[in-house]
C-alpha cells in the first residue's frame, strides 16, 4: 500500500466530508423537529449547486462593473447568498405543502417530499438545462501545497477547516441560545413545548428553512469539485440518510464524525485497490459503492440507535389503532390454528365484502382488451406494465397496510425474480414458464433472509435497513460484470413461441396477476392475516397470545417478496432485457407512490394507484419534457384533496348515496 496515495485519499475524503456533513447536518435538524423524512433534501443540495453557479457568472460581472468589487470578493458573495436563496424555497416548501402533512404518517409524508423532488428537478431542468455545470476555481484557491510529495488543493484544506468551524457554531446556537433550547425541547417533547406557549409552526418553518439553507450552502461549496446534475439530488439524499443513522437520529456531532468515517473507508477501499487473498482476487476499489450501505447495515443490525446516540425509544414508531388489535386478537385466538385462509368463513367473508359482479365486470372487460384492439398495439405493451406494477405495487401495500412494515428497499424482491428468471433462462436453458414458477421461489428465499435481518427492528430503522440492503443487492448487480453483466444488464429474455405474441402474453399476466391478487385477498382474511394485523396493531398484546411476532413478520416478507419476484420475473420477459434499474432506490420509491396514490387502508389502493401513476408516467412522458413536475403537480394535489387516496373516491360516494338514501 502506498502511504502517500492513502493520503491523498485521505485528504479528498476529508474535504469532501465536509460538505456531505452540512447536508446531513441540515437533514438532521429537520427530522429530529419535525419527523418528517424530507425525501427532497438533495433537491436542496442541487439547487444550491445551480444557484451558486448562476450567481458566479451573473454576479460577479455586475458587481464588478458597478461597485468595482473584485471578482474573489463576489465569487464569496454568491456562494453567502445561495444558502439564503435555497431556504427561501425551503420555506414555500414548508408553509404550502409539508406545514399541511405534519400529523400525517410518515408514508404520506414521504409521498409529499417525492413530488417535490420531482417538481424541483424538472424546475432545475427548465431553468438550467441538461448538461452539466462545472463551477470555476475559487479565486485565490485554485493553488495547491505539497505535503508529504503530495499537492493537495487549498480548496480541500479550506473545506477541511470548514468543518469543525460550522459544527462548532452548530453546536453554540443549540446549546448556548435560547433557540437552540426550543430546538432541543421540540425534538424530545413537542407537546409541552406548545403548552408553554412556544409557537411550533413558527419553529417548525424556522428549522426547515435552516435545514434547507445548510443544504444549499453543502451544494455551493461542493460545486468545485463536482459538476452540478440533475441526478445528484438521489445520491446526495441517500448519503446523507445513511450519515445520519450510522450517527444516530439527532446527533450533529456524529454526523460530522460519520461523514469523515464513510470518507476514509471509501478512501482505503480505492488505495488498497485490486489484492490477491488465497489465490482469489478481488477489486476492493469496487466496494465504494456499497461501503457506506454494508456500515448502515452493519450499524442498524447491531446498534439501531446509532453510535453516538444512547437510545432509539423516542424514535421507535408507536402502535395506532390499539382499539382494533382486540378484534384481531380476538380472531386469532378463536382460530384453531396459524392457518392460511384455508377456513370456510374467511372465503364467505372475503365474497360478502367484495362486490364480484364489479370484479368480474372489470376482469371480462380486461379479457376482452385483446379483441378490441390489434394485435402487438401499444395499448397491449401498456396494459402489461400496468397489470405487473399492480402485482408489484398489491405485494409491497400487503406488507406495509397488513403487516405495518414499511419498506424502502422493496424494489430489492422485484429485482431478484427479474435477474432469476433471466439467468435461469440464458445460462441454464430454462423455459420460460419454468422461470415464472421458480423466480417467485427464490424471491421468497431471499425475502426470508432479508426479513430474518430487518424484523429485528421496527419503525424508520426498519425502513433505512430496507434501504441499505436493497443497495447492497443494487451495487453487486451493477459491478458484477461476469454474472449479472454489470451496468449493461441482461438481453435476449424472450418469451417462448406460444406466448410471444403481444396478445398471448397480455392473457398470461392477466391470469397470473389476477391469481396473485385473489391469493393475497384470501391471505389477508385469513387466520394468518388477522394474526399479521395484530402484531402491527399491538406487537404487546400479541405476544401476550402467545404469537410469535417475528416469524409472523417473517413469512410476511417472505410472502411479500415472492410477489414481488413474480412481478419482476413477468417484466424480465415482457421487456426482453433487464438492467440494474430494476433495483434502484427510484424503482422503491415508485412502488410506495403507487401504494399511497391508491390508498394504503383500501384493497383497491394498488390496484388504483399503479394504474393511475403508470399511465400518468406514460402519457406525461411522451407529451412533455417536463413530465416530472406534472406528476408531482397532480401527486400533490391529489394528496391534499384525497388525503387517504384515490380509493376513498369510493368511500365519498357510498357515503353520499347512503344520506341520498336516507333523505
Amino acid at each position: 500500500m502506498d502511504l502517500y496515495a492513502l493520503f491523498a485519499q485521505l485528504i479528498n475524503a476529508w474535504a469532501s466530508a465536509s460538505s456531505l456533513f452540512l447536508a446531513a447536518a441540515g437533514l438532521t435538524l429537520i427530522f429530529g423537529v419535525t419527523r418528517i423524512i424530507n425525501f427532497a433534501h438533495g433537491s436542496f443540495f442541487m439547487l444550491g449547486m445551480y444557484t451558486a453557479y448562476s450567481l458566479i457568472k451573473f454576479l460577479g460581472p455586475y458587481l464588478l462593473l458597478t461597485y468595482g468589487l473584485p471578482m474573489g470578493l463576489s465569487y464569496w458573495i454568491a456562494i453567502l447568498a445561495t444558502g439564503p436563496l435555497i431556504g427561501f424555497v425551503g420555506l414555500m416548501t414548508e408553509i404550502f405543502i409539508l406545514r399541511r402533512i405534519y400529523k400525517s404518517p410518515e408514508l404520506v409524508q414521504l409521498l409529499a417530499t417525492f413530488a417535490v423532488v420531482l417538481v424541483l428537478n424538472d424546475a432545475s431542468l427548465f431553468a438550467f438545462g441538461p448538461e452539466d455545470l462545472m463551477g470555476p476555481r475559487v479565486p485565490g484557491m485554485g493553488s495547491s501545497v505539497e505535503l508529504f510529495s503530495r499537492p493537495v488543493p487549498v480548496y480541500d484544506l479550506f473545506l477541511i477547516v470548514l468543518g469543525p468551524l460550522v459544527l462548532t457554531a452548530i453546536w453554540w446556537i443549540l446549546k448556548r441560545t435560547r433557540t437552540g433550547l426550543y430546538i432541543r425541547a421540540a425534538s424530545t417533547d413537542k407537546e409541552t413545548l406548545q403548552a408553554l406557549g412556544v409557537n411550533s409552526n413558527t419553529l417548525f418553518t424556522a428549522v426547515f428553512c435552516a435545514g434547507c439553507m445548510l443544504a444549499g450552502w453543502a451544494g455551493a461549496l461542493e460545486l468545485v469539485r463536482t459538476p452540478a446534475n440533475l441526478g445528484i439530488d438521489l445520491s446526495v439524499v441517500t448519503d446523507c440518510f445513511v450519515v445520519v443513522v450510522i450517527a444516530g437520529m439527532g446527533s450533529i456531532t456524529g454526523a460530522y464524525f460519520c461523514a469523515i468515517l464513510l470518507g476514509v473507508v471509501k478512501a482505503l477501499c480505492i488505495t488498497v485497490g485490486s489484492q490477491t487473498i488465497l489465490g482469489l482476487s478481488f477489486e476492493f476499489s469496487k466496494l465504494t459503492l456499497v461501503t457506506e450501505f454494508i456500515l448502515m447495515a452493519l450499524i442498524l443490525i447491531f446498534r439501531p440507535s446509532g453510535l453516538f446516540n444512547t437510545s432509539a425509544n423516542d424514535f421507535e414508531e408507536k402502535a395506532n389503532k390499539s382499539a382494533y388489535s382486540s378484534a384481531y386478537l380476538y380472531a386469532y385466538a378463536k382460530a384453531p390454528h396459524l392457518g392460511f385462509g384455508s377456513k370456510t368463513r374467511g372465503i364467505k367473508q372475503f365474497l360478502k365484502n367484495i362486490r364480484w359482479y364489479f370484479v368480474a365486470l372489470i376482469f371480462v372487460g380486461l379479457c376482452l382488451l385483446p379483441l378490441i384492439v390489434p394485435q402487438n398495439s401499444y395499448v397491449l405493451i401498456l396494459a402489461i406494465d400496468v397489470l405487473i406494477a399492480v402485482l408489484f405495487a398489491a405485494s409491497l401495500h400487503f406488507l406495509v397496510s397488513t403487516g405495518g412494515l414499511i419498506s424502502f428497499g422493496h424494489a430489492a424482491y422485484f429485482g431478484v425474480g427479474a435477474y432469476a428468471s433471466a439467468l435461469l433462462f440464458k445460462e441454464q436453458g430454462f423455459s420460460m414458464e419454468e422461470c415464472l414458477l421458480i423466480a417467485p421461489l427464490i424471491g421468497m428465499c431471499f425475502g426470508g433472509l432479508l426479513g430474518w435481518l430487518c424484523t429485528r427492528l421496527s419503525g424508520i430503522y426498519l425502513a433505512m435497513l430496507t434501504l441499505a440492503l436493497a443497495q447492497l443487492l443494487w451495487a453487486i448487480c451493477f459491478q458484477w460484470d461476469g454474472f449479472t453483466g454489470g451496468s449493461n444488464g441482461l438481453s435476449g429474455i424472450w418469451p417462448s413461441e406460444f406466448w410471444s405474441t403481444g396478445q398471448r402474453f397480455y392473457e398470461l399476466t392477466l391470469v397470473l396477476v389476477a391469481l396473485s391478487l385473489l391469493f393475497i385477498q384470501l391471505l389477508i382474511r385469513s387466520p394468518f392475516g388477522l394474526t399479521l394485523k395484530a402484531t402491527r396493531d399491538s406487537a404487546k398484546r400479541a405476544l401476550s397470545l402467545g404469537v410469535n411476532v417475528k416469524t409472523t413478520q417473517l413469512i410476511a416478507f417472505a410472502v411479500s417478496a415472492a410477489f414481488a419476484g413474480l412481478a419482476g420475473a413477468l417484466f424480465a420477459f415482457s421487456k426482453g432485457s433487464i438492467s440494474p434499474d430494476v433495483l434502484s432506490l427510484s424503482r422503491s420509491v415508485d412502488s410506495l407512490v403507487m401504494v399511497l396514490l391508491g390508498g394504503i387502508n383500501s384493497s383497491l389502493g394498488p390496484i388504483l394507484g399503479a394504474l393511475s401513476y403508470t399511465v400518468l408516467q406514460d402519457f406525461a412522458a411522451r407529451d412533455t419534457e417536463y413530465w416530472r413536475a406534472c406528476l408531482g403537480a397532480l401527486i400533490l394535489l391529489l394528496l391534499f384533496v384525497l388525503p387517504n387516496g384515490l380509493a376513498s373516491v369510493i368511500q365519498i360516494f357510498r357515503r353520499s348515496r347512503g344520506k341520498a338514501l336516507q333523505h
